[in-house]
């Protein structure tokens, strides 16, 4: 079983830090991106940040300066290091990865999603 396994979210206070972790476990290989996205209550899904296999690093204009992806291409695992935390970053917070499952073909994955809250 293929599945991608979330940690790190939490109640924080504004201007604290949080360090989420997602890793790929199962029968995935050939991870090409891995990345993070964020769903707040009413709104849609978006991109936070994601990381290419080859070290390609993206992140929403929102969060650059304060949030830092790094990725572990040998243990499959993303970290993200959310700093300058405002009220605005609360949401549900998705893991994300595109890899090779075995004769499935490439698949795109989810995490089931870890809460982050921000209060003010």
């Amino acid at each position: 079983q293929v599945q991608l396994v979330e940690s790190g979210g939490g109640l924080v206070q504004a201007g604290g830090s949080l360090r989420l972790s997602c890793a790929a476990s199962g029968s995935i290989s050939d991870i090409t991106d891995m990345g993070w996205y964020r769903q707040a209550p009413g709104k849609q899904r978006e991109l936070v940040a994601s990381a290419s296999s080859g070290g390609r690093l993206k992140y929403a204009d929102s969060v650059k300066g304060r949030f830092t992806i790094s990725r572990d291409n040998a243990k499959k695992l993303i970290l993200l290091q959310m700093n300058s935390l405002k009220s605005e970053d609360t949401a549900v917070y998705y893991c994300n990865a595109v890899g090779l499952v075995g004769s499935l073909g490439y698949l795109e994955l989810w995490g089931q999603g870890t809460l982050v809250t921000v209060s003010s």
